[in-house]
C-alpha cells in the first residue's frame, strides 16, 4: 500500500484522492492552506499536485523539506484564464510548470502526467469509445515506473500509457490544455482525452 497525499481539494483533485483510497492505497487530502499541505505531505511517499497550476510553484517551493526525495506528480496545467473562465494561454511560454518545478525542486522527482484530459477520464479512461493515452514527462526512470504503476490502480491498461521522456516533454503535453475550450464549446463539457492514433 502507497500513502500518497493529494494537494488541491477541488474536482480534480477530490476525484483522485476518492479513486486512489478505493483502489488500495492510503490517502491523504489537503486545500491550499500551507499547514494542512506540508503534513500531509511529510508523511507521504507519493505527493499528487493537484492544485490550480497559476499558483502551483509558489505553494510546492513553500514545501522543499516536505518533498524532499519524494515523487512529485504534477497534473496540473498553470495557464491564463480567459473571461469564460476557460485556459486561453499558458502561463510559462517557453517552458511549463512541471520544468519550473522540477527546477525550484531539484531533490524531489517531479512526474508530470494525467494532464491531456478532462478530469472525469483521470480514474476511469475505460469509459471513453476509444482508448485514452496518458502520458509520462521526467528525469527519474524510477518514479516514472512507479507513477506508471500507480495509473494502472485506477484502471490506466499499461499500452495506453507512453513515456515521452525527461521533463522537457511536459512542455508538449501541458500546451495540450490549449485545445480543451474550444472542444468544450463545440462538444459540451463531455470527458475526452487526447488519443494518439497508431
Amino acid at each position: 500500500m502507497t500513502t500518497i497525499a493529494v494537494l488541491g481539494n477541488g474536482r480534480v483533485g477530490g476525484s483522485l484522492a476518492t479513486a486512489l483510497a478505493q483502489a488500495g492505497h492510503e490517502v491523504r487530502t489537503a486545500g491550499r492552506s500551507p499547514g494542512a499541505a506540508a503534513d500531509a505531505a511529510r508523511t507521504a511517499q507519493i505527493v499528487v499536485n493537484a492544485t490550480p497550476g497559476d499558483g502551483s510553484l509558489e505553494r510546492l517551493v513553500a514545501l522543499r523539506e516536505e518533498l524532499r526525495g519524494k515523487i512529485l506528480v504534477d497534473v496540473s496545467n498553470a495557464t491564463v484564464h480567459g473571461p469564460d473562465g476557460l485556459p486561453a494561454d499558458l502561463i510559462y511560454s517557453g517552458a511549463s510548470l512541471a520544468e519550473r518545478l522540477q527546477e525550484a525542486l531539484p531533490e524531489t522527482h517531479v512526474v508530470k502526467t494525467l494532464n491531456t484530459m478532462l478530469y472525469p477520464v483521470m480514474t476511469a479512461p475505460a469509459t471513453l469509445a476509444q482508448a485514452p493515452d496518458a502520458f509520462l514527462s521526467g528525469e527519474d526512470a524510477q518514479a516514472k515506473q512507479t507513477v506508471r504503476e500507480l495509473l494502472v490502480s485506477l484502471g490506466w491498461r499499461d499500452e495506453w500509457i507512453t513515456d515521452l521522456g525527461g521533463v522537457h516533454t511536459a512542455r508538449a503535453t501541458e500546451a495540450a490544455v490549449l485545445f480543451v475550450p474550444h472542444v468544450i464549446r463545440s462538444h459540451g463539457f463531455t470527458p475526452f482525452a487526447i488519443s494518439i492514433a497508431h
